[in-house]
């Protein structure tokens, strides 16, 4: 298609066009009133001027008779710019006036009347038009008086020519603006229809020019950046998650399979079978548990989670897990504390709770406190604060905070960013046992709900707070969809 056949198919030439014979047309209509109530002025005008003359003439005619009407025509026919004038015999003989031919049968009929004539002291010999009344006077005398019409023709004549000039400027003003902003709109549309096509051919880096006049071609394409931004860290999010998957998740299974291996050339009795099939069995369930874990990570990732929200209390969810964790904190030399002030809260309540339950897990394995070289006093070994996990529900303006602080070793700030993508555990937890998936699984479902996952020093230890937004404000950021960013979960 030529450059030329693109610009008059677009809209915005279309809808310019539109515009412009909707605007040509209430011109032409304007004008068109214009020039109608002007001719009927004019000749309202004219009327008036006859019949008051009609009537001063009859007058004369009846008080000083034919003589003294004759001289009245006579005088009056000779002023400049004069009206027309005749009076004739009741057999139709001229007798005075300035009117030397009519259109005929004019005289036979009273009343009012266009009609072509020309004066006496016409030297050419074309016909002008007129508007003139015949009247009967006593005697059977027939009086004409009229009023020529060149006034009102040369008044219509400027009006049809402004008009027929305005509306080619109209015209040609209206397609040249229409050209312009099409073809400024089909550069735009070009340039963003450039970037789809490298986008379909694999390049998610791509995206929309956006310019600076805010209007709603540059709000549309900064609506599919952000949509993009959000499909590329998706596609990034599945890359690294495909990748997390072969290689971490591969140790484990060549694991399993060395055992089973092993158990079947060297294992001789039942017990040693047994052994190996629970040690399989372990290590099964570990594998589940990870897959279980990236499967609710995706989850809310998508936001397939968000149709089971609802309102609910969190501090029933702190006091929950408290509740769940209190005899695991103790078998493991731990105390769990919780504090928790009853807030509204507009979730998923299953995965909130997955969450605040991971946090409090990682506490407890991570948030043994650092070996000290001092013994402790008598009164800091009594209290124990810091072997304490601390659980906290509260309201802080439009966010509902959950948190979770321990006096471990913590987290240096340097390390946070990446503590919180799939599969990532640090130098100081690797003796430990788990998948490094449990903050990732809080971080998406933090920024599901609209907030997100805050890991802050806790002076010593760690804190890390699921901020969510509570019922009420809730509703304001509902429908919008998470912008979580390429590695985090």
């Amino acid at each position: 298609m030529t450059a030329f056949g693109k610009l008059i198919r677009t809209t915005a030439f279309r809808l310019t066009l539109a515009y412009l014979f909707l605007f040509a047309l209430f011109a032409a209509s304007l004008l068109g009133y214009f020039a109608w109530n002007t001719r009927r002025l004019i000749t309202e005008q004219i009327t008036s001027t006859v019949n008051a003359e009609i009537g001063e003439i009859d007058d004369i005619y009846g008080r000083r008779g034919l003589r003294g009407l004759v001289f009245t025509i006579e005088n009056r026919a000779l002023r400049p710019g004069a009206n027309l004038y005749l009076v004739t015999t009741p057999n139709g003989q001229a007798i005075a006036g300035n009117v030397g031919s009519l259109a005929p049968g004019v005289m036979a009929t009273n009343g009012w009347s266009e009609t072509a004539y020309r004066r006496l002291e016409d030297q050419d010999n074309a016909d002008h038009r007129a508007l003139v009344r015949v009247t009967q006077l006593s005697g059977g005398f027939r009086l004409l008086i009229g009023r020529d019409l060149e006034e009102r023709k040369r008044l219509f004549g400027i009006i049809a020519n402004a008009a027929q000039w305005s509306l080619l400027i109209v015209v040609v003003l209206g397609l040249g603006g229409g050209v312009f902003v099409a073809r400024r709109v089909l550069r735009r549309i070009d340039a963003m229809t450039g970037t789809t096509q490298r986008i379909m051919a694999g390049d998610l880096s791509g995206r929309l020019p956006v310019g600076r006049s805010g209007d709603e071609l540059d709000r549309l394409a900064e609506n599919l950046n952000a949509m993009l931004e959000r499909i590329e860290a998706l596609m990034m999010s599945l890359k690294e998650v495909s990748d997390n998957i072969a290689h971490d998740l591969k140790t484990p299974l060549t694991r399993l399979r060395n055992r089973a291996e092993e158990a079947l050339a060297s294992s001789g009795s039942d017990a040693e079978y047994r052994h190996a099939l629970e040690r399989t069995i372990e290590e099964s369930d570990g594998l589940i548990r990870t897959f279980n874990a990236l499967l609710m990570i995706a989850r809310a990732e998508s936001g397939q989670a968000r149709g089971n929200m609802d309102d609910f209390d969190a501090a029933e969810v702190a006091n929950g897990i408290h509740e769940l964790y209190e005899p695991l904190a103790e078998e493991d030399g731990m105390s769990l504390r919780v504090k928790a002030a009853s807030t509204r809260l507009h979730g998923n309540r299953e995965l909130i709770s997955q969450a605040l339950a991971n946090l409090v897990e990682n506490a407890i394995k991570y948030g043994k406190p650092a070996p000290s070289a001092q013994p402790l006093s008598a009164g800091a070994a009594e209290r124990m604060d810091g072997r304490e996990i601390l659980i906290e529900a509260r309201r802080d303006g439009d966010q509902v905070l959950l948190s979770v602080s321990d006096h471990g070793p913590g987290i240096p700030e340097a390390d946070r960013k990446h503590a919180v993508e799939r599969f990532v555990r640090l130098e100081a937890s690797r003796t430990q046992p788990g998948s490094g998936l449990g903050l990732s699984l809080a971080s998406a479902v933090a920024t599901l709900h609209g907030g997100e996952l805050r890991l802050a020093d806790a002076h010593p230890g760690l804190t890390a707070t699921l901020a969510i937004p509570a019922a009420g404000a809730s509703e304001r950021v509902a429908g919008q969809t998470p912008d979580m960013s390429q590695k985090t979960a």
